[in-house]
């Protein structure tokens, strides 16, 4: 991983603060599944025909 942040670091950050501010930098970095689609859709279906027989799991 390459140390270049975007923002400078403010002056007093620790380095807890530091390691998280890098490890955030490099989540957002990573390719992102795509949202929705045909598999959200099929899964949506799927709970929503199995809910009739389980009211539990209603909100």
């Amino acid at each position: 991983m390459t140390d270049k942040p975007e923002d400078p670091p403010p002056p007093n950050e620790t380095p807890i603060q530091r390691a998280l501010r890098l490890k955030n930098a490099a989540i957002d970095a990573r390719p992102k599944p795509p949202r929705g689609g045909r598999f959200q859709r099929e899964q949506a279906a799927a709970a929503q025909s199995s809910s009739k027989s389980k009211p539990w799991m209603s909100r």
